[in-house]
């Protein structure tokens, strides 16, 4: 599906909605710390991280049907101090995060660094970047 044809299936509430460049790179992010085991998939999953006071990114799908099912969740991630952004599909949210299934939404958990793995250093760089950027899209109200 074309990126066009995705942001059409987005809902009103999807905002902060990322652009393509950024969704790339969250979608990379997610790629990374899902093969870290450092993600939480699921709304049931995501709301019970949020509420133990987890901190993390907060990547919703945009296209979800009914949208009831995830309209609470950047409403938590506002309360936990959680930046939160949404991605135009949940297919893309799902094949980052090695799953055949289509995911809703995912917290990605910041990976405690380690002085010897390199990897670790790399990815939690890269997670601190991501973080400022998400949280730099957030709306002001």
């Amino acid at each position: 599906m074309a990126d066009e044809e995705k942001k059409v299936h987005v809902c009103a509430i999807a905002k902060p909605l990322a652009n393509e460049t950024l969704t790339k790179k969250v979608l990379k992010l997610v790629k990374k710390a899902s093969k870290k085991k450092q993600v939480k998939r699921g709304v049931k999953e995501v709301v019970k991280a949020v509420r133990k006071k987890q901190k993390g990114i907060c990547v919703i799908a945009g296209d979800i049907s009914p949208i009831d099912v995830i309209s609470h969740v950047p409403i938590l991630c506002e309360s936990g101090d959680i930046p939160y952004i949404f991605v135009p599909s949940k297919e893309d949210l799902g094949a980052a995060s090695n799953t055949k299934r289509p995911t809703s939404c995912m917290l990605v958990l910041p990976k405690p660094v380690k002085a010897s793995d390199e990897e670790d250093k790399e990815f939690t760089e890269e997670y601190k970047k991501m973080f400022e950027k998400v949280q730099s899209q957030q709306l002001v109200f």
